[in-house]
C-alpha cells in the first residue's frame, strides 16, 4: 500500500528557507515520479515540482522555478523539496503526491495517483 508522509513546515519569515520531506513507503521509489504541490486557502492546487525517479529528470512551475528545488533519497524512500527565497504567496498546505513513471506522465495534479496529507507552510513577518 502506497504511503506519502510529508513534513517539515512551519512558520518562517519571507526570504527564508525551508525543506519539506516526503517519506515514502509501499512502492519501489526508483520507478515512479514525485511531485510537491501546494494549495493556498481558498484556492486551487497549483505548483508543480516533480522529479522522475526512473532518469532524475525535474521539472517546475513557473511560479515556483529558480527558488525551489526537488530532489530524491533512493535509499531513505524520501524525497525532498527545498524552498528558498519565500514569499508570504508561498503560503499554503504542501502536498506529496506519486504515480508510476511512464513516458507520458505530466507533472500536474490530475497526473497523480497517491496523496500525503499535507504539511502546512506560513511565510509571514
Amino acid at each position: 500500500q502506497v504511503h506519502l508522509v510529508e513534513s517539515g513546515g512551519g512558520l518562517v519569515q519571507p526570504g527564508s528557507s525551508l525543506r519539506l520531506s516526503c517519506a515514502t513507503s509501499g512502492f519501489t521509489l526508483a520507478t515512479y515520479a514525485i511531485g510537491w504541490f501546494r494549495q493556498a486557502p481558498g484556492k486551487e492546487r497549483e505548483g508543480g515540482s516533480c522529479i522522475d525517479n526512473s532518469d532524475g529528470s525535474t521539472y517546475y512551475a513557473d511560479s515556483v522555478k529558480g527558488r525551489f528545488t526537488i530532489s530524491r533519497d533512493n535509499a531513505k524512500n524520501t524525497v525532498y523539496l527545498q524552498m528558498n527565497s519565500l514569499k508570504p504567496e508561498d503560503t499554503a498546505v504542501y502536498y506529496c503526491a506519486a504515480v508510476e513513471s511512464a513516458p507520458d506522465y505530466v507533472c500536474k495534479d490530475y497526473g497523480m495517483d497517491y496523496w500525503g496529507k499535507g504539511t502546512l507552510v506560513t511565510v509571514s513577518s
